[in-house]
């Protein structure tokens, strides 16, 4: 007996072949089993051509996952957040005596699983708010942009949280620090602006609003996802090091008014020049 590619559930046939179909490759007369387990089809490749059935068993690819992209997501998270924390307190030693008992040197004594499991908190309860956030806005009833009419309220959360992931695939770029060695706050910084602008434009298309509203919506999530992660180092004593402003909001504020401060100092000179 046949069964669903998807969840393995058996099913009679993987399809209906109506007659009068007189070319079946070409998918006419042709209706795909829905699997009443799942609710998906029992095998979307009946429909596809002999190349992408063997492309696909090549590559052994297996069915996406929207959770196992949001686990691997979080995973890369702990990593870029460990590097770029190690990289700023040894690249800046004077941070770590500003720090009440040297609790990073603390961290760094434990155990590496110990460590990791920080990391892995951190980086869970930062995006975890900035999910919720977002997700609060744009689905509750007691949202300020529902209330006020900004958006309609938006019925399906999972589907922000699914677009939200979907759109955050960028943080996956900086894998080729693996391979090649290069700036890391440089590259957070830049990522994270990729990052924002790929999470407004899924906004956008999920929410059908303008740019406006979205960039208010990925700005209020970026932010609450910062002052939480900043909340957690403040409560173990480690406020000086900043493992997530690289890429946030804060640190990109920053150097964007920095440019501006700059080009009014340049702007004057050259008008009392």
């Amino acid at each position: 007996m046949p069964i669903c590619i998807e969840c393995r559930y058996p099913v009679k046939t993987l399809y209906t072949e109506y007659s009068g179909a007189d070319d079946r490759s070409s998918g006419h007369g042709v209706r795909l089993t829905v699997c009443k387990n799942c609710g998906r089809f029992c095998d979307k490749y009946v429909e596809h051509d002999a190349v992408v059935l063997f492309i696909d068993l090549v590559l052994i690819k297996p069915q996406p996952s929207i959770i196992r992209l949001g686990i691997l997501l979080l995973l890369f998270d702990v990593y870029l957040t460990w590097a770029r924390t190690e990289k700023q307190t040894s690249s800046n030693p004077s941070i770590i005596t500003d720090l009440n008992a040297n609790n990073f040197l603390r961290l760094t004594q434990q155990p590496i699983v110990f460590q990791y499991v920080f990391f892995l908190l951190l980086c869970a309860l930062s995006t975890l708010s900035f999910h919720v956030s977002i997700r609060f806005l744009t689905s509750s009833p007691l949202s300020p942009l529902v209330l006020f009419g900004l958006i309609p309220r938006y019925s399906r959360p999972n589907s922000v949280s699914t677009a939200l992931l979907v759109s955050s695939s960028t943080k996956l770029f900086p894998i080729l620090m693996v391979i090649w060695e290069y700036d890391v706050p440089a590259a957070a910084r830049s990522l994270g602006w990729a990052v924002v602008a790929n999470n407004v434009e899924a906004l956008k298309i999920l929410l059908d609003c303008g740019y406006g509203t979205a960039a208010v919506l990925a700005t209020v999530g970026a932010i609450s996802r910062w002052m939480v992660g900043r909340g957690i180092l403040w409560v173990v004593g480690l406020d000086g090091v900043d493992t997530v402003g690289d890429s946030g909001v804060a640190a990109d504020g920053k150097a964007l008014w920095a440019v501006v401060e700059l080009g009014r100092e340049w702007g004057g000179r050259l008008g009392l020049g």
